[in-house]
């Protein structure tokens, strides 16, 4: 039976739960710091720079974007409620952004207190969706996810391409194209030549490279950096809200919210991935620690509307820091978090950065970009799990780029609603929606039964299994083996320690797919012991102090081919996968 705690245990110094030394907490927040920082001020930066911003609210919006990404990245390492992951997941500016902020503000009818207020709607969306992932993860798959991050390139790169020509007037004729060219190679170099720590620097050493052959040409602004402060703070140029509703707003909407979405899927993928990486010992998924991680940084998302800049989400290289330290402490995070608002305090910091030319940042976020479509591209194929879901993210890229380069009838489609399929990002990422909601409802023979969450309504469960079995035509062997299935899994439930909600409503859904029969039970009051954790301790401890209540557990494990128990704040979801009784085999007894 395929198990997701099944591996081995990891080498960790220090895993999630345990204090490292103070000196190594801060050492290792300072290195991971370092990692995230450039893309917190170049990315902003970058972009209300290309949309002709002034350098006063540059400098406040990179303070804002710093400020807050130092104070999520301590929420995320604490659990507040359902907001906080509990690990040190740094949180930076993505590139997924860059788009639609930029659209926003170079809109006839935009400008920055457009994007702030759709970056504030945006956000209210993440919180409501943190708060209700249960409901979205049919949707929310990594095929959607994985075709819009392709898309994000798609509309980012013409904008980027302009920049890498961007130079003051009287600039030497070579100054633009050889320091982005050094910045290109030495990256680059750096990512292919380099290995496990190192590699991660690729990106800096390369910002670096180009920013002194920048400096040699004489496009390195070092009079702005010599001119700032050691210690200070930004005249607030908060820039308001734009409430009129127009049809800029409607057409900037549908994109906004769907780069949000995509944000909060990869805080999702971070999430996961830093639980596994951040204990020695195996353990279940917990999806409250993701509802935590993606409210975290809808949090997050609102603190940088209202204070004018562009949205963040969490730092992928978080969970390599972690593999390549072997520390997991959530103390890394915190340090992570009291360091960036110091480098916020510190206008040279800031300076240094913001100085770098613009081919240089443009051939930074170029890679990046490039990395992006890479990263998207990953993702699609691993959800791609047959022709059909391959076949949405063709069709959705294709489609999406077919929009953005106005090539699909674009005298019909300008006009409707306003624009809002002027969009690649947002043409293509609807396309990926309405493929897979029809892929996974459609088609999909599901059947649904709601009673009672008690072990009196077992009989129900009997009743509504001989109709599923009658209808798909299934043995008497199989049906004789879901009942048996239904029963363990329903006591299992019940026998949770914890608070839980007794008199509450139970939802059983039979389906049939490729690789058997799918069964998941849905209780609306979550349970505190998580059923594949219960799995995990029973298989580390003699069968000699094996209790009575892991009786059903181990008959359930034997009758199904996998177990998957995922805990929300708002549900417990038990998914049992079952094989066919064949001929050939024998019904459990």
């Amino acid at each position: 039976m395929a198990q997701d705690n099944s591996h081995s245990e990891i080498d960790l110094r220090y895993q999630a739960d345990e204090r490292p030394p103070l000196a190594l907490a801060y050492g290792l927040g300072l290195q991971l710091g370092v990692l995230c920082l450039s893309g917190i001020v170049l990315t902003p930066a970058i972009v209300l720079r290309a949309a002709g911003q002034s350098e006063a609210y540059i400098a406040w919006a990179v303070f804002a974007a710093v400020v807050i990404s130092g104070i999520v990245t301590m929420i995320q390492a604490q659990r507040w409620g359902w907001l906080g992951s509990g690990y040190a997941l740094c949180i930076g500016t993505p590139g997924t952004f860059i788009a639609v902020s930029y659209a926003a503000i170079v809109h006839p009818q935009g400008g920055v207190a457009m994007m702030a207020t759709l970056v504030v709607i945006s956000s209210l969306f993440q919180l409501a969706l943190a708060s209700r992932l249960s409901w979205f993860r049919r949707i929310f798959t990594p095929t959607v996810t994985g075709a819009v991050i392709m898309l994000v390139p798609i509309t980012v790169m013409p904008v980027i391409f302009r920049e890498l020509e961007n130079v003051p007037e009287g600039t030497a004729p070579l100054a633009a194209g050889f320091s982005s060219a050094v910045t290109l190679v030495v990256m680059i170099g750096a990512a292919l030549t380099s290995a496990g720590y190192w590699r991660l620097w690729a990106p800096v050493i390369g910002v670096v490279a180009g920013s002194l052959v920048g400096g040699w040409f004489g496009i390195y602004d070092i009079r702005s950096v010599a001119d700032a402060s050691w210690l200070g703070f930004p005249r607030i140029e908060i820039p308001g809200f734009d409430l009129s509703f127009g049809g800029a707003f409607w057409s900037l909407l549908p994109p906004f919210l769907l780069v949000t979405m995509v944000g909060s899927i990869k805080t999702l993928g971070d999430a996961l991935a830093i639980q596994k990486v951040s204990w020695r010992r195996p353990r279940a998924l917990d999806y409250r620690s993701i509802q935590g991680a993606v409210g975290a940084n809808g949090l997050g998302n609102l603190f940088t509307g209202l204070t004018g800049t562009m949205p963040n989400t969490a730092c992928s290289s978080s969970v390599s820091v972690i593999e390549l330290t072997g520390v997991g402490s959530r103390q890394v995070g915190v340090a992570v978090g009291v360091l960036f608002l110091a480098i916020a305090l510190i206008p040279k910091a800031s300076a240094t950065v913001l100085a770098i030319p613009k081919p240089v940042a443009a051939a930074y976020i170029t890679v990046i970009m490039s990395m992006l479509f890479v990263q998207g591209l990953k993702i699609a194929i691993q959800g791609a799990s047959d022709y059909r879901k391959f076949l949405v993210v063709g069709i959705s890229f294709w489609i999406g780029y077919g929009f953005e380069a106005r090539l699909i009838f674009p005298e019909i489609f300008d006009r409707f609603g306003n624009g809002i399929l002027q969009n690649g990002l947002t043409a293509g990422g609807l396309t990926a929606l309405i493929l897979t909601w029809f892929l996974e409802y459609a088609p999909r023979k599901r059947q649904r039964l709601e009673i009672d969450f008690d072990m009196s309504s077992l009989t129900q469960i009997r009743d509504f299994l001989a109709v599923a079995a009658g209808r798909n035509c299934w043995n008497q062997e199989t049906l004789t083996r879901l009942e048996a299935v239904s029963e363990e899994a329903l006591a299992t439930l019940l026998d949770q320690e914890g608070k839980r909600e007794v008199r509450s409503r139970l939802s059983v859904v039979v389906s049939r797919e490729d690789d058997g029969i799918v069964l998941e039970f849905t209780v609306g009051a979550p349970g505190e012991i998580n059923v594949q954790d219960r799995l995990a301790l029973w298989d580390q401890q003699p069968a000699a102090h094996e209790s009575e209540r892991d009786i059903s557990l181990r008959l359930l494990r034997h009758l199904a081919s996998s177990i998957r128990h995922q805990q929300y704040f708002d549900m417990d979801i038990l998914t049992v996968r079952v094989k066919p009784v064949t001929s050939e085999s024998t019904a459990p007894a």
